[in-house]
């Protein structure tokens, strides 16, 4: 085998995976040179936790992508071990093969994705082929594997990762996105199914798929990166390393018990923040950013914390990542905060309301208004196509927080139209407030501040 073929084609310019991973938002691929930065933390804990030893001249580590794309993470882990085991296994046929054969494997997440990464890591899309850098898999598959699997349906939804059965129940030979490592009970015993034998993998790492439609709208989508890390720190690597959204932090729909369990678990040593989500996937737009953390199993204590924003990097400082029911992401707004609640005062967040304000039938999208007032009907703020309305409701629909329709209040829009996700700093939160006058209710665009006693600024 000529590695100046075969294991060095990543030096060449343009690296097919970067293109790659400036394709679409639908699958979000990881370009090479961030995987090399995560490879990098990787090997500087690996270091720090075994005297200086080099993970990449150890021939007996096993590293997992259970949600391989393009292959980017198995093709640059590879290539390492290729480099770093030279001196113990120095023909490189064998050291290709066992690499290969022992060391690095992969769950695929579509049928397209795994043929891509067989090809990456394999030089073919099939491990057993002509053209494979190996000679020693039985299989096409070789250690990439992927088998369609199915969702298992209750009341209409997939009761593993919630999506909707009439988008996704379509048969035939279309993508079912039931993905392996999240679609079981059992993963432990999935993974052992997977790669036929009970396998104990040193280093699990990668990019998981981050949503998934609960509708047949397509509208309505629900996080699914969550479980992915759940399901992963179930296999108990010794080390778990993942990219995902940064919504998690603060908020997300459905991610209070995640949110609660990330900040809590005292493994995550190293977390790796980008407000701005192009600079971690050029072209690709994440509201809220991205971030990576690294999970040591066999280490607890405090988190290496890094922001990266442009040029702005706010260098690791070590904080307690439970300090709040919320992360705070700017380390150095930690001291403000701390100043502000040394007061003891009353705090805002006790007149805030819930998401859906007036209920669930007051939608964001809610069309049952009317355009002028009826006797006993209640003022209805909104928005629609963008812009603010004042339009006219009838009270039965009110089912939550009847407390607050006659009184005044302040209703804050959820989201400004200037919001840029984190590009900006100072970046525009939200859009200027409404004072609304007692029998007035609002859509769930809004949140509601309130009760307050008059109109008049104390």
């Amino acid at each position: 085998m000529n590695d100046q073929v075969s294991f060095t084609l990543r030096g060449r310019n343009p690296d097919v995976l970067t293109c790659i991973a400036n394709l679409s938002n639908d699958e979000v691929f990881t370009p090479p040179e961030f995987a090399n930065r995560m490879l990098d933390t990787l090997a500087d804990a690996w270091a720090a936790d075994h005297a200086g030893a080099n993970i990449w001249a150890d021939s007996s580590v096993r590293f997992l992508d259970p949600f391989t794309k393009s292959g980017v993470f198995l093709r640059e882990i590879t290539s390492r071990l290729i480099a770093g085991l030279a001196e113990e296994i120095p023909d490189l046929q064998a050291r290709a093969d066992h690499i290969l054969t022992r060391q690095v494997f992969g769950i695929g997440i579509t049928t397209l994705t795994t043929l891509l990464a067989r090809r990456s890591l394999y030089c073919s899309k099939h491990a057993n082929g002509d053209h494979s850098v190996t000679r020693n898999f039985k299989s096409e598959a070789g250690n990439i594997w992927f088998e369609r699997v199915e969702h298992t349906w209750q009341a209409g939804r997939c009761k593993f990762c919630g999506a909707g059965k009439g988008r996704l129940d379509r048969g035939g030979g279309f993508e079912t996105y039931a993905y392996a490592l999240i679609h079981t009970d059992n993963v432990r015993a999935r993974v052992s199914e997977i790669f036929g034998e009970d396998m104990q993998f040193d280093v699990i790492i990668g990019n998981p798929p981050y949503q998934i439609e609960a509708d047949d709208s397509g509208q309505n989508v629900l996080p699914i990166y969550n479980k992915f890390v759940e399901q992963a720190k179930e296999l108990a690597p010794r080390f778990l390393m993942m990219i995902i959204p940064a919504r998690w932090m603060s908020g997300g729909k459905g991610l209070d018990d995640f949110r609660s369990t990330m900040l809590g678990d005292k493994r995550i040593r190293t977390l790796v923040d980008y407000p701005n989500a192009s600079e971690a996937f050029p072209g690709v737009d994440i509201k809220g950013g991205v971030c990576y953390f690294l999970w040591d199993r066999d280490s607890e204590g405090t988190c290496a914390v890094t922001t990266i924003r442009g040029d702005d990097r706010i260098e690791p400082i070590v904080r307690q990542l439970d300090e709040y029911d919320a992360f705070v992401r700017d380390s150095r707004a930690l001291g403000i905060l701390r100043r502000v609640l040394g007061h003891l005062e009353k705090s805002l967040a006790d007149k805030v309301s819930p998401r859906d304000p007036f209920g669930p039938a007051l939608s964001s999208n809610f069309l049952g208004f009317h355009t002028t007032p009826r006797p006993g009907s209640l003022r209805l703020y909104m928005n629609q196509s963008g812009k603010r309305g004042a339009t006219w409701v009838e009270p039965a629909l009110v089912t939550k927080n009847h407390q607050l329709v006659d009184v005044w209040k302040v209703l804050m829009p959820k989201a400004g139209p200037g919001n840029s996700g984190g590009h900006v700093i100072p970046d525009m939160v939200l859009s200027k407030p409404v004072v609304a006058e007692p029998r007035s209710v609002c859509t769930l665009s809004h949140v509601v501040i309130g009760p307050v006693a008059s109109k008049s600024p104390i």
